[in-house]
């Protein structure tokens, strides 16, 4: 929001921000209207406050967690009855794109759509699995998953900063849950610390909370658990906290080997991801799809899921190869440069100028279809 009101000046924005169950946030003043999430009457709600604001265009950031409820493997799309009452023109970003969906996934996808005059998607595998697994085409836009700019400077005083000296740091950020196959990469630090005895592996990110819900903290104690196990106290450390962008800045600026050892296949975009490429990481990673696009070309290693043995040797041939370690950070930060929030916010920004400029258009033309009618 804030790149593209920085890109656009002209452009002012307002929030429509979905409460999980149970919590109402302390907003600032950018936030207009409230969404109890899980109640599809809220988000009807919502859309008539937006329709009798003075708003010319709504971005629907979607994610099936937000905007639905599952109940037996069968998804209830609460957005479908937001999409039907709002009367401006709405541009939606899809966040997660699965493939091979269950019918009533892909009967809400399909609405979405439907209901959207532009489509955004983060990644090109995501419109072929739009095209091949829900038959949408047309009207998609690929803008990938923004990051701050950073310039790839000062590892040497952030680890300073971060009480890590002299250590060489291997670190994953982002919010822990099972899905991000953490314990694999735990399981790889003895072969690493065979080669590599100052290696610190620093997992970074509070307990996702949907599972802290349901689970509390037993992933994150099991991973304790096999590092106790390993004896690799001292060698494998967390940050259990949620962490600003600028300390993931930091903590990306004093990294040396950034891994995502995650294990859905289907994941369509990472943040942490895209965060690691626009930081100039050597990045090591699960060949998750969007991992398998943004890190081609010799611009990161991919590895096979679940297989600590494989992460072991990819990081150790990063620090064991100083020169091939900077061949990929180099390319890791040239794909990005053009991905940063400055140059992705402008893209969305146009793309909302566009948009409404097509519908006012669009209306005009069908008040004369409708005059000439009459």
């Amino acid at each position: 929001m804030e790149a593209v009101e920085s890109a656009d000046p002209s452009i002012t924005a307002n929030v429509a921000a979905i409460d999980e169950p149970n919590s109402l946030r302390p907003y600032g003043s950018e936030v207009r209207w409230r969404i109890q999430q899980g109640k599809a009457d809220n988000y009807r709600a919502a859309s008539l406050g937006i329709n009798a604001s003075k708003v010319d265009i709504v971005n629907v950031q979607h994610e099936f967690g937000l905007y639905g409820t599952w109940k037996e493997g069968v998804y209830t799309d609460h957005l479908r009855p937001f999409l039907e009452t709002i009367t401006k023109p709405v541009i939606t970003g899809l966040h997660t794109v699965p493939p091979d969906p269950t019918p009533s996934i892909r009967e809400a996808v399909r609405r979405i759509c439907a209901l959207s005059e532009q489509v955004v998607v983060m990644a090109d595998a995501a419109v072929e699995l739009l095209a091949r697994d829900y038959g949408i085409v047309g009207r998609i836009t690929v803008i990938p998953h923004g990051m701050p700019p950073i310039e790839p400077h000062g590892r040497v005083r952030m680890k300073k900063k971060l009480a890590v000296p002299g250590r060489t740091l291997i670190s994953t950020f982002g919010l822990v849950d099972p899905r991000k196959g953490l314990e694999y990469m735990i399981e790889a630090m003895p072969a690493i610390l065979a080669r590599h005895p100052s290696a610190l592996y620093l997992i970074a990110g509070q307990t996702h909370p949907e599972y802290i819900r349901q689970n509390g903290e037993r992933y994150r104690n099991s991973l304790a658990a096999t590092v106790d196990r390993l004896g690799l106290t001292g060698s494998v450390g967390f940050f259990n906290l949620y962490m600003a962008q600028r300390e993931i800045i930091e903590l990306l600026l004093a990294t040396d080997v950034y891994v995502t050892p995650y294990l859905d296949p289907q994941q369509i975009t990472s943040g942490t991801l895209a965060y690691a490429l626009g930081a100039g990481k050597a990045i090591v990673s699960t060949p998750y799809l969007h991992a398998k696009e943004a890190l081609a070309d010799d611009r990161g290693i991919l590895v096979a899921f679940r297989d600590p043995g494989q992460l072991a040797d990819a990081v150790n041939s990063l620090l064991d190869d100083p020169e091939r370690k900077k061949s990929l950070e180099r390319a890791a930060y040239a794909y990005a440069r053009d991905m940063a929030w400055p140059k992705s916010g402008a893209r969305w920004a146009d793309l909302m100028v566009e948009v409404v400029a097509r519908s006012k258009t669009d209306h005009a033309k069908a008040l004369v279809a409708g005059a000439s009618h009459a």
